[in-house]
């Protein structure tokens, strides 16, 4: 569903369509995939260390490795919003 309002935005930003408010409504929606997928991601970080607390600093780092990914897809979408714009 969010890949598809993606693909709406960028047909209406390549017909000419200049409504920011629409953009900013898309990019809102598609930022809410990261966000619940960092939250789960941290959860289930806590989860693991509170049930192998040797392990903590292994599955620390692997959440850290986790976040940047999953950021990294936050910042391409904010990208391209730009690049939409102009």
């Amino acid at each position: 569903m969010l890949a598809n309002l993606a693909i709406l935005a960028q047909e209406a930003a390549e017909e000419g369509i200049t409504n920011t408010g629409l953009a900013a409504l898309t990019y809102g929606i598609a930022a809410l995939g990261p966000g619940i997928g960092i939250g789960y991601l941290v959860g289930q970080s806590v989860q693991a260390m509170a049930r192998q607390p040797e392990a903590a600093g292994m599955v620390r780092t692997t959440m850290f490795l986790g976040i940047a990914f999953v950021e990294a897809l936050a910042l391409i979408g904010f990208v391209v919003f730009f690049l939409g714009q102009a």
